[in-house]
């Protein structure tokens, strides 16, 4: 019995035990690699590692975007930016870095009827949720207003509430369509004292 034929099922024993799947996919190859480049130990380590990494980063995006419920179609890559005055051209690149999450600040964008604004928030949504990886949420007035009313009939309005706090940022659609009545600005105050961030269009 040869050293490699014992070491193979206890490494990948090890392997399935950590939940490193992706290591477990490719050590053989790049092993394989490593060895006609001549490559040291760490250079090999690092690589699979880094591609576990990697994996993983890409699994936790998918998870975030599906999470998010964006349509998806909606990207930056299909808006044209050029369209926008310089200023607003300006203020998207400072908007995609995210920051206003962190200070928990809104995001208002005004416009008329099919001027792009649900498209251009959804897109930078998109990127936030794929190059920062935070945690968003798109959902129309209509909609949240519903959910949240429905929870407080249902005496679960505090459970809504921090189900939606534990995204870093709400993206609210179609905000100027809806008559809101008392019972529709209560619910949306106790929500906005949470804390989240939102854009809204």
């Amino acid at each position: 019995m040869s050293v490699t034929t014992e070491v193979r099922p206890a490494l990948m024993g090890h392997l399935k035990e950590l939940r490193l799947p992706t290591v477990r996919r490719c050590y053989e190859e790049t092993a394989r690699q490593a060895e006609r480049e001549t490559l040291s130990y760490e250079r090999y380590l690092l690589e699979v590692i880094g591609r576990e990494c990697e994996e993983r980063r890409k699994t936790r995006i998918q998870r975030l975007l599906k999470e998010s419920e964006l349509p998806l179609e909606k990207s930056l890559p299909n808006f044209d930016v050029q369209r926008l005055p310089t200023k607003a051209q300006r203020q998207l690149r400072t908007l995609v870095e995210g920051g206003f999450l962190d200070r928990k600040e809104n995001v208002l964008v005004f416009g008329n009827p099919g001027s792009g604004k649900s498209h251009l928030l959804t897109a930078l949504a998109q990127e936030l949720v794929v190059t920062r990886e935070r945690r968003i949420h798109f959902t129309t007035c209509a909609m949240l207003i519903q959910d949240l009313l429905a929870a407080k009939r249902d005496l679960r309005l505090s459970k809504e509430i921090k189900r939606l706090s534990r995204y870093e940022g709400l993206i609210i659609d179609d905000l100027g369509y809806v008559q809101q009545s008392r019972d529709d600005m209560d619910v949306c105050s106790r929500c906005w004292r949470n804390g989240m961030s939102a854009a809204a269009c």
